[in-house]
């Protein structure tokens, strides 16, 4: 629906959350998918990565960014089904948390697990509306956020 106006959407699969993902590679994932759950020889029209770490010790770079920029989706975790240590505030809280980047790889918001993708209809098309580069102010109060997280910098 997007893809022509520069909309790229990315699946990485993850066993952290009640263990949900058991594939060893990309073909039995795709199996998974296409046979079992959802089945009926659904074949996703996305890109799908190989399983990764999303929390935790080993979690993925990219998901140490994603975080970093959005507050989380829930204050509450379900930590019997969570297969991860550490278990920190911000974490993605189970399978099928989205994150909306822009083209510069601005993340402009994360939505919970429980989202219906339709509802995402306004925001991307607000994104996909923005100019290409963020502005400076956007992009100073970015890195401003950023020096107080990682340098504990109080509020003013």
């Amino acid at each position: 629906m997007y893809g022509a106006r520069g909309l790229s959407v990315l699946g990485f699969p993850c066993n952290q959350f009640n263990l949900q993902e058991p594939g060893n590679n990309g073909t039995e994932i795709l199996n998974g998918v296409k046979y079992v759950r959802p089945g009926r020889g659904f074949v996703p029209n996305f890109q799908m990565f190989t399983k990764i770490e999303v929390n935790g010790a080993n979690e993925e770079p990219l998901y140490t960014y994603l975080k970093k920029y959005c507050p989380q989706t829930s204050n509450t975790f379900e930590a019997d089904l969570l297969h991860y240590a550490p278990i920190r505030v911000g974490d993605v809280l189970w399978n099928y948390e989205i994150f909306l980047a822009n083209r510069q790889g601005v993340v402009m918001k994360r939505y919970s697990s429980d989202t219906n993708p339709l509802d995402l209809k306004s925001d991307i098309e607000n994104m996909l509306k923005m100019k290409v580069a963020p502005s400076r102010k956007l992009e100073k109060k970015r890195m401003l956020q950023q020096d107080r997280t990682e340098n504990k910098i109080p509020l003013e």
